[in-house]
């Protein structure tokens, strides 16, 4: 796959956000047993956000990515209104939405849509093609029955299904790929401003992926879409994104440009995803390194940096104080001792490069590039 990111135009960052998320938390409450109950023991939370903050704009794709269990499905069913934020805000065009209810909920939801992972479950196979994109329609009340066929048909020719030849067809009678450009339609219909595409391709063969990715490049594009891209697949991501964010243990832990979070990695977590991603040449091993250790439970999130238990550079102060998500000179935000000054003062353990290509501290808290 070659870069489409790299075809896109540029986002204004200073632009008016779609959607915005504001110190998002969404925890869920988990259950006691009855021994516990009586003994009036309170049940644990799951905190699955837990203080995220992102922006996306007109236009822009910002992918989403990490390990499973990270957040990602959570914070996108959050935007959405799927699930009830626990604290924090989220605003559709400096709109709270947070506790919106009733008919601006109702309002909400029609310009915020969601695109499922599995399309052969997404779609009720009772339904005919045309009745699964005109469903939302009827929900919404929009148009009579030629207006909304016609929307139908519209949606379908966006993403390139003949109308004519599949309006009347079923779920089952349609390829994997197809189906996926249906759900895609049905997330078209009523002409929304934001969408999330959470995992859209990973249920679909390699070689059909790219052709759906390209799709959502070209939607957003022409529709100036709003489009959170959530994935585990860190190359899909740098095919089609603006923007990466990093989640580990519902919290944002690396952001910024895509080229830039997938060439020059800054948070150990990141650097670490990144040499996962499998390389054409062979003998290109360097750098490859392991994540050890397993994901804390969000039931029992560690103090200080949530990824302390499982990196090679944890200090004390890493056990300690959970760092910040600050602004790093060369374009990123990155929550990690490492890069602070505080980190670099008092621990100078830390000052350990990674690799001999990512950058290391100095004393003074800046970044110096390190040797190879």
């Amino acid at each position: 796959m070659s870069d489409l990111h790299t075809s896109r135009p540029a986002i204004d960052p200073d632009a008016r956000p779609i959607v915005e998320a504001r110190d998002l938390k969404t925890h869920f409450q988990g259950r006691s047993g009855i021994f516990s109950a009586l003994a009036g023991v309170k049940p644990p939370t799951a905190k699955a956000l837990d203080g995220v903050d992102l922006r996306i704009r007109k236009s822009e794709i910002v992918g989403l990515v990490g390990e499973s269990g990270c957040g990602k499905s959570t914070l996108g069913m959050s935007l959405v209104r799927m699930y009830q934020p626990t604290d924090g805000r989220i605003l559709y065009l400096d709109d709270d939405i947070t506790r919106a209810e009733g008919r601006r909920l109702k309002d909400y939801r029609r310009q915020a849509q969601i695109i499922f992972q599995d399309p052969y479950s997404s779609l009720n196979p009772r339904l005919t093609i045309g009745q699964v994109i005109e469903e939302p329609l009827v929900i919404h009340d929009i148009g009579n029955a030629a207006e909304r066929r016609e929307r139908v048909v519209r949606a379908l020719d966006l993403v390139r299904i003949p109308a004519v030849d599949n309006i009347d067809r079923y779920p089952s009678d349609l390829s994997g790929g197809q189906r996926q450009r249906v759900a895609i339609a049905r997330a078209l219909v009523l002409e929304p401003t934001f969408i999330v595409a959470d995992e859209p391709v990973s249920m679909l063969d390699v070689s059909i992926q790219a052709s759906v990715l390209e799709l959502l490049d070209e939607l957003s594009r022409k529709l100036g879409l709003a489009i959170l891209y959530i994935s585990h697949d860190i190359a899909t991501v740098g095919y089609i994104c603006d923007h990466v964010a990093v989640m580990y243990l519902g919290r944002i832990v690396e952001e910024g440009k895509a080229e830039d979070i997938l060439s020059a990695p800054l948070h150990p977590y990141t650097q670490r995803l990144m040499a996962a991603i499998p390389r054409m040449d062979p003998g290109d091993t360097a750098g490859r390194a392991e994540i050890r250790g397993d994901v804390p439970s969000p039931m029992n999130v560690p103090q200080g940096c949530r990824f302390s238990s499982r990196c090679p550079y944890v200090a004390d102060l890493c056990r300690a104080v959970e760092p910040e998500l600050g602004q790093h000179p060369a374009g990123q935000r990155v929550r990690c001792h490492i890069y602070g000054s505080e980190g670099a003062k008092r621990f100078p353990d830390l000052q350990r490069p990674e690799w001999g290509r990512i950058t290391e501290v100095t004393d003074a808290g800046t970044l110096a590039q390190a040797s190879s």
